[in-house]
């Protein structure tokens, strides 16, 4: 089974509103940092993200790659590769935890897997990496209502 990498983060909002921003991939190159393209290739019956192409510079990593998406109520949503011109695997998901009043808890994992090699310890720093990125970048959306 592959290691995975988590981190949490609490951000001032309610759940209803770090999901938005989290679905919103349209605008992912506007605080991911990492993601300089996202294209929505397909949705579910709900108008969700089903399908997803993004561009990622992510330093160690840079790829062009597709992502299928899976929404479990409204307060998780999860990831898995479909196609990559680098990566073998990336597996993920976001679960927000409502943490008192408008607050929420929102925990990230991250499984990467290179078709380059690359040493174990160096995919979970580019993992960690990436995670603290992206939770610090939506904690700064969210909270800041854009």
């Amino acid at each position: 089974m592959a290691e995975h990498t988590s981190s949490s983060i609490t951000i001032e909002a309610a759940p209803a509103d770090v999901m938005g921003v989290i679905a919103d991939f349209a605008r992912y190159p506007e605080w991911t940092g990492e993601v300089k393209e996202a294209e929505v290739l397909a949705t579910d019956a709900a108008g969700r993200a089903e399908k997803v192409r993004l561009l990622l510079d992510a330093g160690a990593i840079k790829d062009d790659h597709t992502l299928a998406y899976t929404w479990t109520g409204d307060n998780e949503v999860s990831w898995t590769l479909v196609k990559s011109q680098m990566l073998r695997a990336l597996d993920g998901s976001y679960r927000l935890t409502p943490a008192g009043g408008d607050r929420t808890e929102v925990t990230y994992q991250l499984t990467v897997d290179v078709k380059i090699p690359m040493l174990g310890m160096i995919k979970r720093k580019a993992e960690k990496v990436i995670i603290d990125r992206a939770l610090a970048g939506l904690k700064k959306r969210v909270e800041s209502g854009a």
